[in-house]
């Protein structure tokens, strides 16, 4: 790992008076002795798995003499080193230091911790594999490894957090990843200076180009074939030691409404699954606000019919559309924060329950009206069908901006608060790259792989956004 030394430690020399020292007060730090031979043996007793400290430290070094010892220490697996700062850093990451003759080895005895590969269960599949990112940094890239089995899957090793020294693994094609967009990255990650660094979604709130926006700009999933795909069409991945999300870059908005599971379903079904998802974006949006927007100011806008039953519904409401409208969505929010909250079991009961009781009893107290109910939950329903996790919850805050102007101007209202997200949109960058790719600026080629599934002989580029110097992925033909 490329880990900064601080400036105490790159100035120390490294004796095992310095380790102790480093690590005094730590109660899970051991110091062992072998007196036959003079050799001293430290480690964290927490990281290091007993049966390889027995094998690899103890049974040999407890019989050998002066001679036997220096010998062993010259054969695998012991590495010398001479510097204070990966002595430290080997220790940290479950190695053993041995001293001998003022001398230091490292060995690698730690023991696995963590759980195995498994299914994300943020992320569900349809069709497709069925492994996910773990929190272990070095398991993910095996999993790359495994999928992208070429000498030219290049890897980065970078250091962030003062104190934590969280390892990002920055993984590229070379040949195919634009350097131009490599160096950025690499240049904000190094000047990221903050105490520690936990997740992911943490971390890329750090690099943002545009850090004050709603909307999130490094497309992050648990899916291995999600990355590995990303990476052969020119991007950066980002892997972040303890956290199961891989972020890659650079992003467009439209990157957020495709899935994995696009590709594995014949090309018509994934555009139409691509275009539902743009559908509901849209509905997640506006549904609501415009119901509020046309029971306010604008009735003519309803025909006859429904006019009727909508003032009959509306009749027994104490409140104006805004307020009902604010209410229920609020409500609306907090059985799905509470059912994401609770065990998973009782979470879907309490969702669809709490769904279904407060609604009918809403309606019946004259506390809302039945059509208002249809909106919200219409509006709640089209949100689940974008993949992106944090993509959803970013909407779901506009729909609040959007009720309220639509609320306080009509349809004017409306189109404004759709007019700043708009701007808002095409302000953004990602790395220097337009985060409304490929419609600003306009590439019908890329077209074929954003509001639709293109076939795969028809998919022949990769995406403009990664401005790439290998811009041709497929040779197929019809």
């Amino acid at each position: 790992m490329d880990i900064r030394p601080t400036p105490e430690e790159a100035k120390a020399e490294l004796t095992l008076a310095y380790i102790l020292d480093q690590f005094k007060d730590c109660a899970d730090f051991t110091h062992r002795s072998f007196p036959n031979n003079g050799a001293s043996v430290v480690y964290l007793s927490y990281l290091v798995g007993n049966d390889e400290l027995l094998r690899e430290i103890v049974k040999p070094l407890s019989g050998a003499n002066d001679e036997e010892a220096a010998a062993l220490l010259e054969c695998d697996p012991y590495s010398a080193t001479q510097d204070a700062t990966a002595c430290l850093n080997g220790i940290l990451d479950g190695s053993a230091a041995i001293f001998f003759r003022g001398r230091a080895w490292l060995v690698g005895i730690g023991r696995p911790i963590g759980r195995t590969i498994e299914q994300s269960e943020t992320e569900s599949v349809i069709a497709g594999p069925h492994d996910g990112f773990v929190e272990d940094l070095y398991e993910n890239l095996a999993v790359l490894r495994k999928r992208i089995k070429s000498p030219k899957l290049k890897t980065v090793f970078l250091s962030v957090g003062e104190i934590t020294r969280t390892t990002v693994a920055l993984v590229y094609l070379e040949g195919i990843a634009n350097r131009e967009f490599l160096g950025k990255l690499i240049g904000r990650i190094e000047g990221a200076e903050i105490d520690g660094v936990f997740e992911s979604n943490m971390f890329i709130q750090l690099i943002d180009d545009n850090p004050n926006s709603v909307f999130p700009q490094y497309m992050t999933t648990e899916r291995p074939d999600s990355i590995a795909s990303k990476i052969l069409g020119g991007r950066i991945a980002a892997l972040v030691d303890g956290s199961p999300s891989v972020f890659s870059c650079p992003t467009s908005f439209f990157d957020f409404f495709s899935s994995p599971d696009d590709y594995y379903q014949r090309w018509m079904l994934g555009t139409a699954l691509r275009l539902l998802r743009i559908i509901g974006f849209i509905v997640t949006i506006g549904f609501t606000a415009f119901y509020v927007s046309v029971t306010t100011y604008h009735y003519e806008m309803i025909p006859h019919t429904m006019l009727l039953n909508l003032t009959e519904s509306r009749s027994k409401v104490p409140f104006p559309p805004l307020i009902e409208a604010l209410l229920m969505e609020t409500t609306i929010e907090l059985l799905r924060e509470a059912g994401a909250r609770l065990p998973t079991k009782i979470g879907q009961t309490i969702g669809i329950v709490g769904g279904i009781v407060i609604g009918q009893a809403a309606v019946q107290a004259g506390f809302t009206s039945n059509i208002l109910i249809i909106a919200v939950a219409t509006s709640a329903i089209a949100s689940f069908v974008i993949p992106s996790y944090v993509m959803s919850a970013s909407l779901r805050l506009i729909r609040f901006g959007l009720i309220i102007m639509a609320g306080v101007l009509g349809n004017l209202g409306l189109f404004m608060g759709i007019g700043l997200v708009v701007i808002q949109l095409a302000g953004i960058t990602n790395l220097g790259a337009s985060y409304l790719t490929p419609i600003a600026p306009v590439n019908f080629r890329d077209m074929l792989d954003t509001f639709i599934r293109g076939p795969f002989w028809a998919l022949t580029k990769r995406p403009s956004i990664t401005r790439t110097p290998n811009k041709i992925k497929n040779k197929m033909k019809k």
